[in-house]
């Protein structure tokens, strides 16, 4: 399966307002809402409630992509998006603040740098994990 990374910048904009809303409310029900995304889309990045906005309402209006990429790297992304909200969600109803605080704003660090940049820090660390496990295998 391949995406088109627009999408995933849509996508990626939709979570850094939704992560910064939670930062501001320190609501833990939002910080669920948004983890529910994550687990949503780290199983299909093609079937979260962002892809479908940007299908449904963007799409039409830019056209088919120029090119795709692959949906493993998304996907992993996702699942670390998944394991950064869920411990804030965790942490929120739990009486941390603070560690929600942090392990929110680490999650809108990397939600942030994809929107604005493309920079998809989940997807470089699972290339980079690929690379790792390939030069293991190699060296064995």
């Amino acid at each position: 399966m391949e995406l088109d990374p627009r999408g995933q910048r849509f996508a990626a904009s939709i979570t850094s307002v939704v992560i910064i809303l939670v930062l501001v409310t320190r609501s833990p029900w939002l910080a669920l809402a948004q983890t529910a995304v994550f687990a949503l889309t780290a199983t299909n990045p093609r079937r979260g409630p962002y892809a479908l906005l940007f299908r449904q309402f963007v799409l039409p209006h830019v056209g088919p992509p120029a090119e795709r990429e692959p949906a493993a790297p998304v996907r992993f992304a996702q699942t670390v998006g998944l394991a950064f909200l869920g411990a804030a969600t965790i942490a929120f109803f739990a009486g941390a603040p603070v560690v929600g605080l942090i392990f929110a704003g680490l999650g809108l660090v990397a939600a942030f740098l994809n929107a604005a940049f493309g920079l998809c820090l989940g997807c470089e660390a699972y290339l980079a994990l690929r690379r790792l496990t390939a030069a293991r295998n190699s060296a064995a």
